[in-house]
Parts: C-alpha cells; structure tokens; sequence
C-alpha cells in the first residue's frame, strides 16, 4: 500500500527543487507540467484532439505553447475547451502512474493541487512557501517573463497563506538544507504511519 502526497505552492516557490529532494529520498515521483509535455509532444495523446479543436495550435506534429497563448489571448473561452480536452488525459497519465509506482510514498507535483480538487485524491498534502521578494526574485531571474505576467499568474492561483493553511505539511524554501531536511522529517512521519497502519 502506498501513501499519496500532494505537492503543491505557488509559483517559484521551489517546488520543482523539493520533488527532486523527495525523489532523491526514495519516492515516486509523478510532475503535471512534465505529463503535459508528453501529452503535447510528437506522438502525445493530446495532439490528435488538440488538433481537431485548435489546428492552428499545432506546429511540427506537436502542440505549440506559444499557439496556444495566442489563441486564448484572442479568445479567453478556448481555455476551457483545451482544459476540457487535456485535463482527462492527465488524470489518466496520473492514474497509469499509481497502477505502476513501486515505492512506498508517490509524490504528486501539481501546482493547481487545491484550485482543480486534486486533494481528494491525496492522502496529505505539502505546500513549499517563500517569501513574496523571494518568489518574485526566482520567477525574474528565469528570464521567461514580465513583473506583470508573474502578477497575472499568482491572481490566477489561490493565495498561498490558504494553500499552506489548508496543506497538512509545510515545506520552507529558504534554502536548500532547510528544505532537504525538512522533507526528511515529512517522509519520516509518512513512513511511521505506513509501519503502523
């Protein structure tokens, strides 16, 4: 039987860093963003009904990001329509995963965890936090986008002090020793339950 953590936190807050440290401690770890690029890539389970829906979205056999921005700029209901097509394909990636995880704690990385329902299907939930200058410091130095692009995102997702209230662990990532022990503790206290379920 294994245990299935959520893993969720705004953007830039290191929660790409702390799936790795939790991978590196043994768990299976699945990533929304990295099923999204499957699905959209050559050969994805996406492209075909992508393509069907939104031709002008696909580019060299694949589903183009950057299309696909464009296309919701110039009318904001496709989102639900691509939502629509792409949201059940990753939750049958994620399903697939489960069947097929070995280890004792699956890890899921879902930046929407809370904003989609995805808790449901956790057994607890970790949320990574830092401070706003921090964040805002880390989504800059990426170089992919404006202050105000990062403004419009955090207004998408659900404020963080919810997020980290409604989570069950907390994950500070200040720095990555902190972090690293942290999650230690979190996959100490999972493992005790497992032992004594």
């Amino acid at each position: 039987m294994s245990f299935s953590l959520g893993l969720t936190g705004s953007i830039g807050m290191g929660k790409s860093t702390t799936a790795q440290l939790f991978a590196a401690q043994g768990c299976a770890v699945w990533d929304a963003d990295a099923a999204v690029h499957r699905l959209y890539g050559k050969g994805g389970a996406a492209v075909q009904p992508m393509s069907e829906a939104f031709p002008d979205a696909i580019e060299g056999g694949e589903v183009s990001r950057a299309a696909l921005k464009r296309i919701i700029g110039a009318d904001p209901q496709a989102l639900t329509r691509i939502e629509a097509i792409v949201h059940p394909l990753v939750a049958q990636d994620r399903a697939s995963f489960r069947a097929d995880a070995k280890s004792d704690v699956l890890v899921f990385d879902i930046p929407l965890l809370f904003e989609t329902g995805g808790n449901a299907e956790m057994d607890a939930v970790a949320c990574v936090t830092v401070d706003a200058e921090t964040q805002q410091e880390r989504v800059l130095a990426r170089g992919t986008m404006t202050v105000e692009q990062f403004r419009q995102i955090l207004q998408k997702q659900m404020p963080i002090e919810e997020k980290m209230a409604r989570a069950d662990y907390v994950i500070e990532t200040h720095t990555l020793e902190h972090a690293e022990a942290q999650v230690a503790e979190i996959l100490a206290d999972i493992r005790s339950k497992l032992t004594h379920a």
